[in-house]
């Protein structure tokens, strides 16, 4: 009885030895700190370790010190890091990592950090489990967010597909996809918005990629009120974000693969238009063609989606437009798959902003890597 006793509070003491001793090493900050801010759809039904799958999900935080570490869920992959106005770069969470340090010797002082998720993360289900900082140091504030809001609804084009990949025939890798630098970021980036990304590659308004005629269950309109890709126990708050302009590009993947149904394309898309409007009644909504699409496939997703916008107009909502991407040509190479470049997605987003500065009145822009 004496042993059964014992034995707990021996294994007890040990534990917080050994917690004390890794408390010494820096300041731990959980992901529930108030002064951590959170952009795009993140699950925190764990408080203590939040999770995504979206890409673009960004972490936020104004830090004090000389160093800043990074605690994921082993396996969360990969990261873009804004630290200051340094260089990004790119951190990978494998299987057998918990902690990455991101800078060491900096000046002792404020710093900003932003965590980006660069990838599609439904999968592996990446979660933030906190910062470590030097001894003693703290989140002394919030970070103040831009007060311009986007949302991109898309496919792999949105998401960054390949587009690190060094030509078409490489393979997919989550390594070589980066949505930092997609059209949709870098438009962000060049408004200073902030952006909320639901995209996932493959996926349709109707019909995903080499599904069946009559449409596949899990499209873009039966996923779009999760939370998470993957999960369907929790359905996102609206509420939590709402943008001042939607840009939906959808439809590439419907009308890739024959026989597809243009009626049901269309039909997709006036309902998703809908769903789009009831959650966002004061937005700007803008239908964009893909760069991937040409010939006859392009030519019906484009009259449908003028149908559709232009039904919208004449019913009284005038904030739904149209717009294309020019298809791609190669010149400026290829990602994997043929998915747009590194080059091709700064190409689309120079295009996309004078549209959009257009439509909002959102002058002063200039393009940021």
């Amino acid at each position: 009885m004496q042993r059964a006793v014992l034995k707990p509070l021996l294994l007890f003491c040990i534990s917080f030895f050994f917690l004390a001793c890794e408390a010494k090493e820096g300041t731990v900050i959980t992901p529930d700190n108030p002064h951590i801010a959170y952009i795009g759809r993140v699950s925190f039904a764990n408080p203590e370790s939040p999770c995504f799958t979206y890409p673009g999900v960004q972490i936020q935080a104004i830090f004090e010190g000389t160093s800043i570490a990074l605690q994921m869920k082993p396996n969360s992959g990969y990261f873009m890091i804004e630290l200051d106005d340094r260089e990004p770069f790119k951190v990978n969470f494998t299987e057998t990592d918990s902690i990455l340090t991101l800078a060491e010797g900096l000046p002792d002082e404020r710093h900003k950090v932003t965590v980006t998720l660069a990838y599609e993360g439904y999968q592996r289900r990446p979660e933030f489990r906190g910062f470590i900082l030097d001894p003693g140091k703290k989140l002394p504030i919030a970070p103040e967010l831009p007060q311009r809001k986007i949302e991109f609804i898309g496919n792999s084009i949105t998401c960054g597909y390949g587009n690190e990949a060094p030509d078409a025939n490489a393979p997919f890798r989550d390594e070589t996809s980066n949505h930092y630098y997609t059209y949709a970021a870098i438009t962000a980036r060049a408004f200073h918005a902030q952006s909320l990304v639901v995209a996932k590659s493959g996926i349709g308004i109707y019909r995903n990629y080499g599904g069946p005629k009559t449409g596949s269950q899990d499209c873009m309109p039966a996923m779009y009120h999760q939370t998470l890709f993957t999960d369907n126990r929790e359905s996102w708050d609206f509420n939590r974000y709402t943008p001042d302009v939607v840009c939906i590009n959808l439809g590439t993947n419907d009308v890739s693969t024959q026989p597809y149904d243009v009626k049901l394309l269309e039909e997709g898309y006036r309902n998703f238009l809908q769903t789009v409007r009831k959650n966002y009644p004061q937005a700007k909504i803008v239908l964009l063609t893909g760069c991937m699409l040409s010939g006859k496939a392009l030519q019906d997703v484009q009259r449908v989606m003028n149908r559709v916008v232009k039904e919208a107009n004449d019913s009284g909502d005038k904030a739904v437009y149209r717009f294309d991407f020019p298809p791609q040509d190669g010149n400026l190479g290829y990602g994997a798959h043929y998915h747009p470049s590194l080059a091709q997605h700064r190409k689309m987003a120079e295009e996309l902003i004078p549209f959009i500065s257009g439509i909002m009145g959102w002058d002063n822009v200039k393009i940021r890597d």
